[in-house]
């Protein structure tokens, strides 16, 4: 385990080093995500093609980027103290589920088929995925120690 992945002994989060580079593919993500929207949407026609293929992907950049550092901040804020902070590949993993959900329901629209009973199972599909997921990390984690 490496030092500056654990928090400083005051109780304070500290930054550990992934989580700086994490917060600045987060703004890449965004300006890319947002810029590429941008000019998409002006200056392109609304056709059924690669054109949407492209909206689809620069909206995933777009809200994975935008989600990122809300996740981060969450898993900081409510991770105990007495473990570490998740490392930064789990956090990409959460922003983009954030990312994929909003997709999801952009794709189910086009055809007006999103409801928010189907919403909110896509949701908990992606949560309950997330969950077996972590739980399986944290398990390998603690039969490593």
């Amino acid at each position: 385990m490496s030092h500056d992945k654990r928090r400083p002994a005051s109780g304070t989060p500290g930054t550990p080093s992934d989580h700086v580079g994490l917060l600045a593919a987060a703004a890449l993500m965004m300006v890319l995500g947002y810029g590429g929207l941008t000019w998409l949407i002006t200056q392109s026609l609304p056709r059924i093609g690669g054109e949407l293929w492209l909206f689809f992907v620069l909206l995933l950049l777009a809200v994975s980027g935008t989600a990122l550092p809300i996740v981060r901040y969450l898993n900081v804020r409510f991770t105990p103290l007495e473990r570490e902070v998740p490392p930064s590949g789990v956090i990409v993993r959460q922003s983009i589920w954030v990312g994929l959900f909003v997709v999801t329901c952009a794709w189910l629209q086009i055809p007006r088929l999103l409801n928010v009973a189907l919403a909110a199972l896509i949701a908990l599909l992606l949560l309950g995925t997330e969950l077996f997921i972590r739980s399986r990390e944290l398990a390998a984690e603690r039969e490593e120690r």
